[in-house]
């Protein structure tokens, strides 16, 4: 199973990668691919909001964290619009 969730990148300063990583791997590990950046001092986002959707779609689940991030950036919204444009 696939998940997004956030990879520490700063050493000093908390800044995460918003990642689709395995569920067996640990935070750090290798993840799948790079879908997003987010810094939450600056309170900063930059989404891939293509690939986001595309793990979405294929089963990916979000953390609580990255669900919030995605549902601030209403990108959650463009998936059920897409899912029923499909329908």
């Amino acid at each position: 199973m696939v998940k997004l969730r956030l990879k520490r990148c700063g050493r000093k300063q908390a800044v995460y990668r918003i990642v689709a990583i395995d569920v067996r791997s640990r935070r750090e590990g290798r993840d799948l691919r790079k879908v997003g950046f987010y810094d939450p001092i600056k309170n900063q986002t930059y989404l891939n909001v293509p690939a986001i959707l595309y793990f979405l779609e294929k089963g990916a689940q979000p953390t609580g964290t990255v669900h919030a991030i995605l549902k601030k950036a209403e990108v959650l919204k463009e998936l059920r619009s897409n899912q029923i444009k499909i329908n």
